[in-house]
């Protein structure tokens, strides 16, 4: 399979899964609630494209993306969410909060933060050469503890990569009226380098994040991606107060798989599609009939 295949193929999983979440939830099929990464394919499957061996990934409420794409098996997630035994938390932790090998994410806003740059300095004295990743929407960005976490990823050298995706709107509320100043001011106030890309091309975004694990890599030190990106969906479920029409222009200019499915020849693109619907079906059905854990039976009953 070719580079750009295999790309596509992480696109289009990404965005299988994430419909066939949103067709199922009105259905009872999931626990909780859930936020999907529709539209933003390209920046985790851009991003964490270049992983090595123990580097570290810290993500965030809007999750399975970067689940996907570092590598996580979608039964496991389907699962996860139906909090079924099978899950990745053995169907404790839902949606939200996940942690397969070095893959960690959690909820509350803003709190990975603390906890990535801890990590990566522990990785730092440990002499592992290990590189982590933290996902921020710029939801996150009016958090105060993040901005800890910039000055002491400054001050001691953490090697992190903040990946700030920016979809310009926190749940509800455009980034213009809640956002003073510019996203790359707030990692200059901190003299942490901060590239900006405004794109929804999971070639040049991967292309944007090559170098600076290249930089991260012989240099250590904290440093920026600040991906300004397109969500198509609503925050969660169905929460979403912006103007269809504008959506739909969102769609039909800055859809991940339409911009990079363009370089592939259409009975390729179509062949990968039919095997990606094909292989997140059957991780539905197989998560769907998976049991429920021993301890399901006790929560149903009240104990």
């Amino acid at each position: 399979m070719s580079d750009d295949a295999a790309l596509y193929t992480q696109l289009a999983t990404i965005r299988r899964f994430e419909e066939t979440v949103l067709d199922a939830f009105p259905k009872g099929a999931f626990y909780g609630t859930t936020h999907t990464y529709i539209g933003q394919e390209a920046n985790a499957a851009g991003v964490l494209a270049h992983l090595h061996d123990g580097d570290l990934v810290f993500s965030n409420h809007r999750c399975h993306g970067h689940f996907l794409a570092y590598g996580g098996d979608a039964r496991a997630l389907f699962a996860e969410l139906m909090g079924k035994a099978t899950g990745v938390c053995g169907g404790i932790g839902g949606s939200q909060h996940l942690h397969w090998k070095n893959f960690y994410s959690n909820g509350v806003l803003g709190s990975t933060a603390p906890i990535a740059v801890g990590a990566a300095l522990a990785e730092k004295r440990k002499g592992s050469q290990a590189v982590t990743v933290l996902f921020l929407g710029d939801g996150a960005m009016g958090e105060g503890v993040v901005y800890e976490s910039l000055n002491i990823a400054s001050l001691w050298g953490a090697p992190v990569l903040f990946v700030v995706e920016n979809n310009h709107i926190a749940q509800t509320t455009p980034t213009e009226l809640a956002m003073a100043g510019s996203l790359a001011g707030r990692f200059a106030a901190f003299n942490i380098p901060a590239v900006e890309l405004d794109s929804s091309d999971a070639r040049e975004i991967y292309a944007a994040a090559g170098q600076e694990f290249a930089q991260l890599r012989s240099t250590p030190g904290p440093r920026a991606l600040i991906l300004h990106t397109a969500r198509f969906g609503p925050h969660s479920k169905g929460d979403d107060t912006r103007d269809p029409a504008f959506i739909e222009e969102l769609r039909a200019t800055r859809d991940p798989l339409t911009i990079h499915g363009a370089r592939l020849e259409e009975s390729e693109r179509t062949a990968i599609e039919a095997e990606v619907d094909s292989a997140i079906a059957a991780a539905y059905a197989q998560a769907e009939a998976d049991p429920l854990p021993e301890h399901a039976a006790y929560v149903k009953a009240g104990y």
